[in-house]
Parts: C-alpha cells; structure tokens; sequence
C-alpha cells in the first residue's frame, strides 16, 4: 500500500474502497468536492473529543468551504488512526507501510444522509437585495403643523407607514424608549442611533432650533426607515407596535412587549446552534470584512460632506442672486435728479428705469437656485446620510460585540479560575464540608454560566456575519445616489439655462444694441 501515500498525502491510484464508498454518498451532487459543513457532520459521527476533531480539522485542506477528494481521503485515514488511540497526525499516512486503516462510520449509504440535510450556510445567509428592503416599508415622519415652532419638550411627530397604512403620533421621549428596548433585543444587530434630544452647548451659536428640530426630524426618519427595512426587526412585534399602536402610552407597551419576548437569543431557534453554522475561518472574515467596510465609511463621510457643501452653495447662490436683483433694483428706483450735463449726455435715465424691472427676473433665478438647493440636501444628501448611519450602527455593534460579549466571556472564565484554585486549596487544607459545597455548586453555576456566554458568543458571530452581509446589500444604493446626483444636477442646470436664456433678449429689449451681450448663433 505504499504507492499511495506520498508525503503525507494520499495517492488516490489506491485506497479502500470504503474510502470511495464515503466520498460517493457526502460529495456535492453539482460538485466533485465535499462542502465544508459536511464533511464537520461527517466528524460528529466518530465519537472523537472536540480536541481531537480540532486536531483532524487542523491537517485537512480546505479551499473556499470545500474539500477535494484526496483531502477527505487524507481526514478519513486520520478519523481511523485516531479512532484506534493514536494522535492524528499527517507523519502517521508518511509511516504507513500498510493498507490505511477503516474509520467506523457506519454503512456509507447511511452517510448520504448528511449530505441531504439542508445546507448550513442557507440559514447563515441573508437572501435580501436592496430593492426588496425598500420595498418592505417607507415611514414618513412629519412635525405636526401646530406644533411647529415650540419648544423641543412640546415638538410631536406624525408617523405614518406605508406598509400598515396608519398614522401614530409620537414624540422623542416614544422613540428613545423604542430605541432602548430594540437594543435590548436585538444587542447583536445593527441598531441604528437616535439623534440627540437636545441641541449641545454652544449649537445655538451656529444652528437656529428651527434648523435644529428638522435635521432632527430627518434623523428620526432615517432611523425608523432602517428599522422597518432590516430584514429582522421589520418583522418583529416591537416594531409592528411603535409604527401602529394608537393607545395612550406607547412607552408602556413597548415595554410589556420586550418582557413577553425577551432578547433574540431567547426566542431565535438556531441560536443555540449558531457554532455549528459559522465558517471555519468566521473570524478571519469578520477582520477581513470591518476593515473593508471602516474604508467604505470613511469614504462615503468624505462624499456626504462634499455633497453637504454643494447643496449649500446651491443656497448661498440663490441668496446672491436674490440680493443681486434687489440691488438692480435699489438702483433702478433712485428718483434723484440727474444733473443737467448727464441728462443730455447719458442715457442713465432710461436705463435706470429698465434696471428695477429685472430684479423678478433675478428672483426666479434665486428660487430656481434654492430649489437645487433643496433637491441636493433630499436627494442626494439625505441617500448618504442614510446609508452612513447604518455603516455608523455596524461599528457600534463591533464594538458591543468585542466589549460586550467577549468581555464578559473573559470575565466568567477568568471568575471560574479563581474558584477553581480556591477549590484546589479546599482540597489540601481542611475546611468545613459546608463551605466546601458551596464552593462545588458555585463552580457549578459559573460553569452553566461560561456555557451559556459561549452560546452566545457564538450567536453574537452569527448575526454580526449576517449583519456584515446587510452592509452589502446596502452598497448598490451608491448607484442610487450617483442618479440622483446626476438628475439633480441635469434637472437644476436645465431650469437656471431656461432663466437665464429668457433673460437675455430682455436685456437686449430693455437697453437696446448687444451691451456686451455677445451675438447668439
């Protein structure tokens, strides 16, 4: 049996025909490979320790979720060694002088089994695109007209979705508690933030409140928009009560919603299970991924700026034009009389009366101006500023992912070392055997406690992959923004042309000859 082992690697020119039998009933069916969550329920057959599973795992090639065949034949010889007492190791195939040893894994027919079994990354992928989460809701959030103009403490929201077609009131006291209670539930999601409730000390110097309560206005739209698009939330029954629920304390059961619940760990029915989903490599991915998108970020704040900039050029333009006309005619309306020598002279006097004629055409280019204004803070501004907020909330959430779960995580581990020496001490020194039974059912709760922060540490991974692929989905809004851009500017540049070429023979009309107006074709 030498010829089929050549430096640690299998020769497929022979091996046991149970070998073939194996790889014949787990290989993809479109593929000639084994998938990767296959070939790890093929491992949870052997009744081999998780260390030593790690170990098989860790000597076996895998490219992209798969397995070649000679790599199953390689993980099969290490599965039989091991399963006879020997620690698997790729010298083992190198020293093998005689036929590879049989794993016991049962009739390779009964194995076809789970490769049957749906595939494990169906339930780790999200199967969204950006058109079917817009589609799912739009929420307008509007100021109540008598409401305009308060205070903040009295400022009232009409919400009004598309999708349950209802309008709600609400305030931001509504909207901060929904807020607390989706991150209680949903901690290892995407939440995107509320804008502040108050403006910050020295705002007021550069930002009027009027100013203050409609960027906050916007903020709260793009916030519930987020959450009544998110592929979990917008089906949740938090959700269905904020955007819905007419009574007259919201707070109160929006509350008694999320005591019913409970968090998403609770009541999702993988996420106990969620190890057993997650790539080999999730880790790696998950670095590979934050980097690329804390670039994205970066990326889309410089856009957003430049884009805030344009729109308030935009405004500053229809300003100067405005204050241009009322110059002109400032000037026209001068009823000074003119001196004798310039009266005969200059033809000042009819032109000054021509002059305060063209300050309503400088008016409708001012309103032309604002208008592109206002199309490129809606359209444009507005696309970014949505899209950075949920690239904001996805570093939110890598941080309370790191600092949160992790965290407690080390924690606990670190807690049940401690009791575990105090044990040990228990142990060699004599002590009271009720003291040391404490000590044995605290060890015993911590451990239960460890457990359950493992799980959900994994379902943490979980869901920060799918959230990942939700970043994703997001990207082709680029293309979005890009057109309304473009529209934005096609549509301004053509309005202003059409002024501006009306005014032109007017001139010509008003003050007679070219005046420095160059001839058009």
């Amino acid at each position: 049996m030498t010829d089929c082992i050549m430096a640690g690697e299998i020769n497929e020119g022979s091996v046991p025909a149970y070998y073939r039998e194996v790889y014949e009933a787990i290989c993809c069916r479109t593929d000639d490979r084994v998938q990767v969550e296959v070939f790890q329920r093929l491992l949870q057959r052997t009744d081999l320790s998780k260390a030593v599973l790690g170990q098989i795992a860790e000597h076996v090639d895998c490219t992209d979720g798969y397995l070649s065949k000679l790599s199953l034949y390689k993980a099969l010889a290490l599965i039989a060694f091991a399963q006879k007492g020997k620690q698997p190791s790729p010298k083992l195939l190198e020293n093998c002088i005689q036929e590879l040893p049989k794993p016991q894994l049962g009739e390779p027919r009964d194995l076809s089994a789970l490769r049957m079994q749906p595939a494990q990354e169906d339930a780790l992928t999200v199967f969204q695109t950006l058109d079917k989460l817009l589609a799912r809701d739009t929420v307008q959030v509007e100021l109540i007209p008598e409401k305009k103009g308060l205070f903040l403490k009295h400022v009232e929201y009409q919400v009004t979705s598309q999708r349950y077609k209802i309008s709600v009131y609400r305030r931001y006291s509504d909207f901060d508690v929904f807020h607390e209670v989706l991150l209680q539930r949903f901690a290892y999601r995407v939440v995107p933030a509320l804008p502040p409730k108050r403006m910050l000390k020295g705002v007021l110097t550069s930002v009027s409140e009027r100013e203050f309560i409609e960027g906050r206005r916007r903020a709260l739209s793009r916030f519930i928009n987020l959450v009544a698009r998110h592929p979990f939330f917008s089906e949740d029954e938090l959700v269905k009560t904020f955007l819905t629920f007419s009574g007259s304390d919201v707070q109160t059961k929006l509350r008694d919603t999320y005591k019913k619940t409970g968090d998403e760990f609770m009541t999702n029915r993988i996420a106990t299970l969620a190890k057993e989903y997650l790539p080999a490599d999730i880790q790696s991915q998950f670095s590979t991924s934050r980097e690329l998108i804390r670039n994205i970020h970066n990326s889309f704040n410089k856009l957003r700026d430049r884009a805030e900039k344009m729109a308030e050029r935009s405004k500053e333009n229809a300003t100067d034009l405005l204050m241009f006309g009322r110059e002109l005619s400032t000037l026209g309306s001068d009823s000074s009389s003119l001196p004798t020598f310039a009266s005969s002279q200059s033809t000042w006097g009819a032109l000054r009366k021509s002059l305060k004629s063209l300050s309503v055409e400088f008016a409708v280019l001012s309103d032309k101006a604002a208008q592109q204004g206002r199309r490129e803070e809606d359209d444009v501004v507005e696309k970014l500023n949505v899209f950075l907020d949920l690239l904001q909330s996805y570093r939110d959430l890598c941080e309370r992912h790191e600092k949160g779960v992790l965290h407690e995580h080390q924690r606990a581990l670190h807690k049940y070392g401690m009791m575990k020496r105090q044990m040990m001490s228990a142990t060699v020194q004599p002590k009271e055997q009720a003291s040391v039974e404490q000590l044995e059912s605290r060890i015993v709760q911590q451990e239960n406690a460890i457990q359950t922060m493992e799980l959900r540490n994994y379902f943490s991974l979980f869901c920060l992959h799918q959230e990942t692929q939700l970043i994703f989905i997001y990207l082709p809004i680029t293309s979005h923004i890009l057109g309304a851009f473009v529209n934005s500017q096609v549509q301004g540049h053509r309005e202003m042309g059409e002024v501006w070429s009306e005014l032109q023979p007017k001139l010509g009309c008003l003050f007679g000859g070219n005046n420095g107006l160059k001839p058009t074709l």
